[in-house]
């Protein structure tokens, strides 16, 4: 297999394009989603403030119910290719799961859009906390939805509360 790293180059830069406003102060404010009590997530409300520069990337956003944030795991630490994930035993391969401990701290929601107000978009589901670099948002379509998906390890264990 050929190396493709010499064509990429020696790194991705990104800069974000807002910052995330939430009710959790540290990561340890937020319970793993498997452990966290029915429903917490969903009414977990917060805001994403678009920096002035962005702000007309946001038109027409206020169409959708739900939108994709991607953002970076500023308080992360360390990358490790293997995780115990809560509840579990045995590590995992870091891809296999949602560890925000990754090569490249990026994280992803899918957060439901209550509201825009100027460079505000106030959100349902949040699971960042404050302060988190937004990188991106996308609007959340039918083509994100999959009916018909693996979950691997995961297969069989409860459903997190969402």
């Amino acid at each position: 297999m050929a190396d493709h790293r010499r064509k990429i180059g020696p790194g991705v830069r990104f800069r974000a394009v807002g910052v995330v406003h939430a009710p959790f102060k540290e990561p340890s404010d937020l319970p793993p989603p498997a452990f966290a009590p029915p429903r917490f997530f969903e009414r977990s409300l917060g805001e994403i403030e678009i920096f002035p520069e962005f702000a007309e990337a946001l038109d027409d956003i206020e169409g959708f119910s739900h939108i994709i944030v991607l953002f970076h795991f500023h308080r992360a630490g360390r990358a490790k290719l293997l995780a115990v994930p809560p509840g579990e035993s045995r590590p995992r391969g870091i891809f296999s799961t949602r560890s925000p401990h990754r090569p490249n701290p990026l994280g992803l929601s899918v957060l439901k859009l209550l509201r825009r107000d100027g460079r505000r978009l106030e959100v349902a589901g949040v699971d960042i906390i404050d302060g988190t670099p937004v990188l991106d948002i996308k609007p959340y379509t039918t083509r994100d939805r999959k009916s018909r998906i693996r979950t691997g390890w995961l297969q069989g264990k409860p459903r997190p509360a969402r």
